[in-house]
């Protein structure tokens, strides 16, 4: 069961990642990318994986060490747990890329791969947007 809920926890965030990815213009994807709701599903299997190991989880991040870190991520349900809660956050930081590249005037054949680079290494990913975003200035807006 865990593997199967490691495996979800991405494919539950998918279909946003490839609606900002390959229809950025859609409105619905522009909905789909402001609603910070997208990741409840997400949060549901991590629940689901950090509470058989809520201890460990407490002991990792109420006094954090590398060995009790170490120690959760040796348990399946906890390695599971932290990556539901990292596929999470990376879906919130790349609907929050998505916005801020639209308001920017950013094109989508910038952003997609630059997308595809924050689902794999998010902080990579963010430091190249946050590069983009300090040279970018705003597109006016028409009244």
């Amino acid at each position: 069961m865990t593997g199967f809920l490691f495996e979800l926890s991405f494919f539950l965030a998918a279909p946003v990642w490839l609606l900002m990815i390959f229809a950025p213009g859609w409105r619905w994807t522009e909905r789909l990318a402001a609603s910070p709701l997208t990741v409840i599903p997400i949060l549901a299997v991590y629940l689901a994986l950090a509470i058989p190991v809520l201890p460990e989880l407490w002991a990792a991040v109420s006094s954090p060490d590398i060995d009790t870190f170490r120690e959760l991520m040796a348990l399946a349900n906890g390695a599971g747990a932290v990556w539901a809660q990292v596929i999470a956050w990376d879906l919130l930081l790349g609907q929050w890329m998505y916005r801020e590249a639209r308001r920017l005037g950013l094109s989508p054949l910038l952003m997609g791969p630059l997308l595809i680079l924050t689902i794999l290494l998010s902080p990579l990913g963010l430091l190249v947007f946050l590069g983009l975003r300090a040279v970018k200035k705003p597109v006016p807006v028409p009244a």
